[in-house]
């Protein structure tokens, strides 16, 4: 059997709904060991091939329709047999292959062409099998024993699969035709199309946990507009980003429609799930990083994040799960290998800096939205997450939030850096927990502050107790963390108390929470963007030159775009603008590069002269914190803050992407009115205006 080699065959198309999805290559074929259909972290379809006869079609072209609800690929045949009356030499038969996920079902439509002056006879054939692994088999686990895997079963319109798992839970998957096929032997089966000279012909094909009868034409349109319009639901909540730049709104609609497409609708609400393939799942700290991105366009992706995570909040000590009580969630997973408790990542809580920033981004979106209702639901919540930080503080010599695993089985690490190996000193030594991170503890100062506003009308002793702490965390973060010879912030500080003195990406985030002085706020900024840190299209995650660096490595080099986004952020609120623009322009050529899709992480390369940036080869594609990055890159430079009790928009010295003349951000929401906002370059300045208010009840103030 021969198959397609074609580079362009490298690449991968996702499909998502709710907590399914779908890898697949450019002919639509599941043949890779990381590609299959997965439904609740287990993959119930691991192979799926089409082929002419022996043969894979030539692709033609592939892509995802901007909404990201249709993948399609155009192919045509390579030579089919002799060529006599039932032959057909290549290319005159085109195939387009048309599919959708809906209900957590995929819906296929083949269609078929001959455009040749002969009949011709196409031997579909399909290649199927189903493996049910768990998602971390597939990303490498090993385990000792498995369920079993039954024998597939033939139907009259298809296959069907079944395993039962170690846990007794029995999963199925089916592959149903809308004709019968002939089966030729097991995992292999054949329809035989046939086409008058410039006929054509459609075979339909559904895939699904559960058999719901022979496909047809009509089910494929119902479930392909009940598809585009819950994905338009999706994708029409918040405010829109427009301007004069065409790619460039090009590239915010790809990250709108990519943050659409991850967005699960729970019963709490929305909630962006973390990336395809590997963390199709909720993950605390990459939501509420999403949530804060996309907070000034979008406060009820901010509200469902916080509900979901407030449910779902620690209530008890589990050293195997990493909890305690008032911990917030850091990975939650319904696979086999969770349930079963191989792994502790069915409500897993190993993240040191989700409790923290699950609190800044309750005081963040109080602040936008004037919602004092949600915070109140919220309150005691936010009051458990304060008492499980102070306990942790009030265990550290010097008052720091720390983190060290419960088991083996656990996160090492547990920032958001949390490879073995991201945490080390200058002589290349790992350092030994527990680990106080230098941005986890900018995380708590924001946390306490924001404690310390909720809490002056429900508690004021306490207000006033977490104000005095968040001032004696900055500190003791001044003090322990700042290299006087660097003019720099350590990454972090070890079980001993010695200083991993290495220049990295984290101290960024400390201007994101405002914790520095302005001088110190000023050394770090510079040093960011210098060449050191800035690598022509971010910010590097460890400063070239430091031990471990490596531009190739997940964490000690790579760029991040949630990270530079972060690190802009925090640059333009110390009044560092022309930074979070530089950063703005890098991403957006970063992300022209990438077919306005930006990855999670890339390789951290300089930038060279006409060279793209080198990709990560197993990044996930989308991610939701690197799709929202480019949106709080451009809050960044528009300096948009919204003050929703006061129905006020703060504009603080507005700077327009490169090359922009104008930007207008329309619907947003103030309060209980929407405007739009409208900026425009006027000679060296940029003016900003409100239009379509029509309550006159929202008011503008620029400072400049």
């Amino acid at each position: 059997m021969e198959s397609t080699n074609d580079a362009a065959l490298q690449t991968r198309y996702v499909l998502k709904d709710g907590d399914s999805f779908l890898v697949a290559n450019s002919l639509g074929n599941v043949v890779s060991l990381s590609e299959g259909l997965f439904i609740q972290d287990t993959r119930i379809l691991s192979t799926y091939q089409l082929l002419l006869g022996d043969q894979e079609p030539a692709l033609l072209s592939a892509a995802v329709t901007q909404d990201n609800v249709l993948f399609v690929a155009h192919m045509t045949n390579r030579a089919l047999s002799a060529i006599d009356e039932m032959g057909a030499p290549e290319g005159l038969i085109h195939l387009t292959r048309s599919r959708f996920l809906c209900k957590e079902r995929i819906f296929e439509r083949i269609t078929c062409v001959n455009y040749g002056a002969r009949p011709a006879r196409l031997p579909l054939r399909f290649k199927l099998a189903a493996d049910f692994v768990d998602m971390f088999e597939v990303r490498g686990s090993k385990r000792s024993a498995r369920g079993r895997l039954f024998e597939s079963e033939t139907g009259d319109w298809g296959y069907g699969f079944r395993y039962e798992g170690l846990d007794r839970v029995v999963r199925t998957s089916s592959v149903l035709f809308s004709r019968t096929p002939r089966f030729l032997e097991p995992g292999l089966l054949e329809l035989m199309v046939a086409l008058d000279p410039g006929g054509s012909d459609e075979l339909y094909i559904e895939i699904g946990a559960t058999p719901e009868g022979a496909p047809t034409r009509e089910r494929y349109r119902n479930e392909a507009s009940t598809a585009r319009r819950r994905m338009r639901r999706r994708q029409r909540r918040g405010a829109r980003v427009a301007s004069g730049g065409p790619l460039f709104d090009q590239w915010m609609r790809r990250s709108r429609s990519d943050l659409a497409l991850l967005t699960s609708e729970l019963e709490t609400g929305p909630y962006p799930y973390a990336g395809i393939p590997w963390f199709s799942t909720p993950f605390g700290r990459d939501a509420v990083i999403t949530a804060l991105q996309t907070l000034w366009l979008d406060p009820a992706l901010a509200k469902g994040v916080l509900s979901f995570l407030a449910k779902h909040q620690a209530k008890e000590d589990s050293p195997f799960l990493d909890a305690a009580p008032g911990k917030i969630l850091h990975e939650t997973r319904k696979g086999e290998m969770s349930t079963l408790k191989e792994l502790p990542f069915g409500l897993y809580y190993g993240g040191v800096d989700t409790t923290p920033l699950f609190i800044a981004l309750a005081g963040a979106y109080l602040r936008r939205t004037g919602d004092v209702e949600t915070i109140e639901s919220l309150w005691p919540a936010l009051l458990a997450a304060t008492q499980w930080i102070e306990r942790v503080c009030d265990s550290d010599p010097n008052g720091f939030l720390v983190y060290v695993r419960g088991t083996d089985l656990g996160l090492a690490n547990q920032g958001w850096k949390d490879s073995g190996d991201a945490v080390f000193h200058a002589d290349g030594r790992l350092a030994e927990g527990p680990i106080a991170l230098v941005e986890v503890q900018g995380y708590v100062y924001a946390a306490l502050r924001t404690m310390a506003e909720l809490g002056e009308s429900r508690d004021p002793d306490a207000a006033e107790r977490w104000s005095r702490r968040a001032e004696e965390l900055r500190i003791a973060v001044e003090k322990l963390f700042w290299m006087e010879d660097a003019g720099y912030y350590g990454m972090a500080l070890d079980g001993a108390g010695e200083l991993c003195a290495v220049r990295t990406s984290n101290a960024g985030h400390l201007l994101f929470v405002g914790l520095p002085s302005p001088e110190r706020a000023a050394s770090v900024a510079e040093q960011l963007m210098s060449p050191a840190f800035f690598s022509g299209w971010g910010v590097r995650t460890v400063a070239r030159g430091e031990s471990r660096f490596n531009p190739i490595s997940y964490h000690n080099g790579s760029v991040w775009p949630h990270d530079s986004a972060l690190c802009a952020f925090g640059m333009a609120r110390q009044g560092v603008r022309g930074a979070a623009n530089r950063l703005l322009r890098g991403a957006f050529e970063a992300a022209v590069h990438f077919d306005m899709r930006v990855p999670e992480l890339f390789c951290g390369f300089a930038r060279t002269q006409g060279a793209p940036p080198v990709a990560y080869p197993i990044a996930c594609l989308p991610q939701a914190w690197a799709a929202g990055s480019g949106l709080m890159l451009l809050q960044a430079c528009l300096g948009v803050e919204i003050d929703g009790d006061s129905q006020t928009i703060h504009v603080h010295r507005p700077e327009l992407p490169q090359g922009i003349q104008d930007v207008a951000i329309t619907g947003l929401a103030v309060g209980e009115h929407r405007v739009d906002l409208v900026f425009r370059k006027v000679g060296s300045r940029v003016a900003a205006f409100l239009d379509a208010d029509d309550s006159g009840q929202v008011s503008l103030q620029i400072r400049n």
